[in-house]
């Protein structure tokens, strides 16, 4: 054994996204823990698209940041441009997404871990866990080893390694083994993660080329403007006006079609070269072309990577052809016929562990004291990974404490969705947050993911008392606005007939409660302040929260409803000692993927693919026997 060089509570292994949250997690708990990156400067690095939220994503970030979080806070001091997404569809899929300064995200983020109690950031590869057999034939984490044989003990890792693990880029028929912006791969630690028992997928991502602004025409563009008013993404920033850089909407012509086609069995992706299965919801630029053959076009985004670089990254236009075609399809696009690469696309393979094998709280079923977040458990995105990395830096944490895991349910968050759907029905390509993916998404608004989650973050401990105390003041605001809308009558006057006329409003004959013009689909709580002269002076946080609980009332009591009734077979929890072997009555297939995924509630075992609503109840009656 080489060099002992220190003693931790907690080792993360990687620090993107996920490996961030995680350390920072574990240290504001109370824990002694060390980060391990490759490459300091790959700290939180975007090698992808440089933004945070999205669809979908927005809520994650939010949820993030309502359990005590860093991701929200860096992203809104490095914001670039922000704007609300379906803002025409209705509250239960707005998300926020906010173009990000890269390089200054980066730096910023890793200040933070620099700055962070309890925490140390170390520059090096793990490449071994170490783990002792117990008595009772289980494994349990004492430690890691780094490339150059240096040995840290610690009681719990958590794997955060993103795509690093025996990371492929391939450009045409050019493969070498490289991480993600030509880093240095991890080619090691796979071994060892196979020799303990853990099975390993093989997925592929991928990136566009970024173009020199300077040789970008964007007089044949079209501008995208972000919002006049920023809305933050983490719950301790108040909506804001800024200066914001523009991004630029172009599209593919019939002649980078043509391009694409001509040269398609030089694709890497098509010509067998890459194994890995890539995401279904980002497809390559070829992938599209070949699956929608009928398209005359697809929409690409021109957008600065930040504000001290000429770097833009054209969203859209991923691919893994050789550079020569790369070239001759970006001059075919309206605004880069001169346009100068400054990095070529490429895809990226790379390993990934089967999520199945992890419990609800993100730690290894039969590896005692090592959890997994992030992309390596076959998600794809920042935000996907930041919120697992949160949650599981806390259970590593509350694991050493003697605490109860912290499990977020489907009912909960999108990270709740998030970790179900991959821990309950694995993926075999990169896993994408979706709003359709949300059963109970009108519950899980981006606006309310404080009101969801604060109170678990205050309890687990990474909410401080002041900022619990400014929470609990805004919810007395929501709940007092709600109710004295609801019983302010608005009576008829001159200056409610022009109110309503000017929105196109169908006029009053008689008075009428506040709520209820709320309730009026070309009104909201806003446009009624005109007329309602008793109104208390609240933040747009409040003002949201109000207008969307009296305009959505019905609908959110009816998902409140439903919630109730999912929460019963939640509740119903299995022992870790069920004997699905000896379960009779059920499929041969149902018992076998009960026996392997072990899932922790009815609830869980009811979303297994495989077992039908018959096996559930016949385990029920086994369970209530």
């Amino acid at each position: 054994m080489g060099f002992l060089a220190g003693e931790y509570d907690i080792c993360v292994v990687g620090a993107g996204h996920a490996g961030c949250e995680a350390a920072l997690a574990a240290a504001r708990l109370g824990l002694k823990t060390a980060v391990f990156a490759i490459n300091l400067d790959s700290i939180a690095n975007m090698p992808c698209n440089p933004n945070i939220g999205g669809t979908a994503k927005g809520q994650l970030v939010r949820e993030v940041d309502a359990l005590g979080g860093e991701m929200g806070k860096v992203a809104d001091k490095t914001t670039i441009q922000s704007k609300i997404l379906n803002a025409s569809k209705g509250p239960a899929v707005y998300s926020i997404r906010a173009q990000i300064d890269r390089r200054k995200y980066q730096t910023t983020m890793k200040h933070v871990l620099e700055q962070q109690e309890n925490l140390d950031v170390k520059q090096a590869e793990v490449v071994e866990i170490l783990y002792d057999k117990t008595t009772n034939g289980t494994k349990q984490v004492t430690g890691v080893v780094t490339h150059t044989g240096t040995e840290y003990k610690c009681k719990v890792a958590i794997l955060t390694t993103g795509t690093y693990l025996k990371g492929k880029i391939i450009i045409g028929n050019m493969i070498f083994s490289s991480g993600p912006d030509g880093i240095f791969p991890a080619n090691k630690l796979s071994e060892c993660l196979e020799k303990m028992g853990i099975n390993l997928l093989r997925l592929k991502t991928g990136t566009p080329a970024r173009v020199n602004r300077r040789s970008v025409d964007f007089s044949k563009m079209e501008i995208q403007h972000g919002d006049e008013y920023i809305t933050p993404l983490s719950f301790e920033n108040e909506r804001e006006k800024m200066e914001q850089e523009p991004c630029w909407l172009t599209r593919t012509t019939e002649k980078t079609h043509n391009v694409i086609k001509s040269n398609i069995h030089r694709s890497p992706l098509y010509g067998g070269l890459i194994e890995g299965i890539g995401p279904r919801y980002c497809p390559s630029i070829e992938d599209k072309i070949v699956r929608f053959a009928d398209k005359e076009s697809h929409q690409l985004f021109v957008e600065p990577m930040g504000l001290d670089t000429e770097e833009m990254y054209i969203q859209g236009f991923s691919t893994s052809l050789p550079e020569d075609v790369q070239a001759e399809m970006i001059k075919s696009v309206p605004g880069l016929e001169n346009a100068s690469v400054m990095r070529s696309a490429y895809a990226i393979e790379y390993d990934a562990v089967d999520a199945t094998q992890l419990q609800l709280s993100l730690e290894f079923k039969n590896v005692a004291g090592l959890f997994s977040a992030g992309q390596i458990n076959g998600s794809s995105g920042y935000e996907e990974a930041a919120g697992q990395g949160i949650i599981a830096g806390i259970n590593a944490a509350m694991k050493l404490l003697n605490r109860e895991p912290v499990i977020l349910d489907r009912s909960q968050g999108y990270i709740g969705v998030l970790i179900d759907d991959l821990v309950t029905k694995g993926t075999r390509e990169p896993y994408r947050m979706m709003t359709s993916r949300a059963e109970y998404r009108l519950l899980l608004r981006q606006d309310n993911a404080d009101m969801r989650l604060t109170p678990i973050g205050y309890e687990t401990g990474l909410i401080s008392q002041e900022r619990y105390d400014k929470f609990l003041e805004k919810k007395r605001q929501v709940e007092e606005e709600i109710v004295r809308v609801s019983k302010k009558t608005i009576s008829p006057s001159q200056q409610v007939f022009k109110l309503l006329e000017d929105k196109n409003c169908t006029p009053i004959k008689s008075g009428v409660k506040l709520a209820d013009l709320i309730r009026r689909p070309e009104l909201n709580y806003d446009d009624l302040a005109l007329i309602d002269e008793d109104r208390p002076k609240y933040s747009y946080q409040v003002r949201e929260q109000v207008n969307i609980c009296i305009k959505y009332e019905g609908y959110i009591k009816r998902q409140e409803s439903q919630v109730s009734q999912f929460k019963k077979y939640e509740k119903k929890l299995i022992p870790k000692t069920f004997d699905y072997k000896g379960l009779k009555g059920i499929s041969l297939e149902a018992r076998q993927k009960l026996d392997d995924i072990k899932p922790e509630s009815v609830g869980q075992a009811s979303r297994i693919s495989g077992v039908s609503p018959a096996d559930v109840a016949v385990l029920m009656i086994h369970l209530n026997s």
